[in-house]
């Protein structure tokens, strides 16, 4: 079974499909937002190599075959901008000044724990694009010299984090306005928070959207120079 398995080029693929659409499912029934159908496949994925002494290397072969279908799904996040695009225009300068806001804290939040933790350069600008797609961070990291698995990792922990509490957040801190949810949402935790802010409602699915795009742009122009910080 193991060879089998191994063999099979559409190993990984289907693996990987099977443990999320499994992490829906608990998602759903249970309707608990920290079981993330992501953070619940991985953690599949992970006890099933293991229990079979599949190593990850085998699994990666055809599970990268997804990593192909970020950059149009993302691109596809454009299509509820669109839709709101009256909103946009209306709510245009506090929704960029939003933005910038969850750039800059996300890059200082990283400069105070490097500082707190005394983390090596290296370290320091591997996390630094912890809030951006997984696309735009690795180049981000590759281009400052950081270790790029790491950098994956953070921002995966970033994405889920923000999908599994937004909504308690929300709660704890009353915030009410569907426009300043989908920017939290996108800013913070990019395509994971954009997905969670579709769940919640169509204006904050937009916003996320719109948060993804401006926040990718603005945190590749802003990394360089907090990159020389440390």
């Amino acid at each position: 079974m193991k060879e089998f398995l191994i063999d099979s080029a559409l190993f990984g693929v289907v693996l990987s499909l099977v443990a999320f659409q499994i992490g829906a499912y608990i998602r759903k029934k249970t309707g608990l937002s920290v079981l993330s159908p992501l953070v619940t496949a991985t953690a599949i994925i992970i006890v099933f190599l293991v229990v079979t002494d599949i190593d990850y290397e085998t699994y990666n072969e055809g599970a990268s075959v997804l990593t192909y279908f970020l950059t149009p799904a993302t691109v596809c996040l454009a299509i509820p901008l669109y839709q709101k695009l009256q909103m946009l225009k209306k709510n245009f300068a506090a929704i960029i000044i939003g933005i910038v806001s969850g750039v800059l804290v996300s890059a200082l939040s990283i400069v105070a724990m490097s500082i707190i933790f005394n983390l090596d350069h290296e370290m320091f600008v591997t996390l630094l694009p912890k809030s951006v797609t997984t696309a735009i961070g690795i180049s981000a990291s590759e281009e400052l010299g950081g270790i790029v698995a790491v950098t994956t990792a953070a921002i995966v922990i970033a994405g889920n984090v923000g999908g599994m509490f937004a909504e308690i957040i929300f709660k704890i801190f009353r915030i009410k306005e569907p426009i300043s949810k989908g920017l939290a949402l996108g800013t913070a935790s990019h395509v994971m928070g954009t997905s969670k802010a579709m769940e919640i409602g169509e204006v904050e699915g937009a916003m996320g959207s719109l948060a993804i795009a401006v926040a990718g742009i603005i945190t590749v122009i802003v990394l360089p120079f907090f990159a020389n910080i440390l």
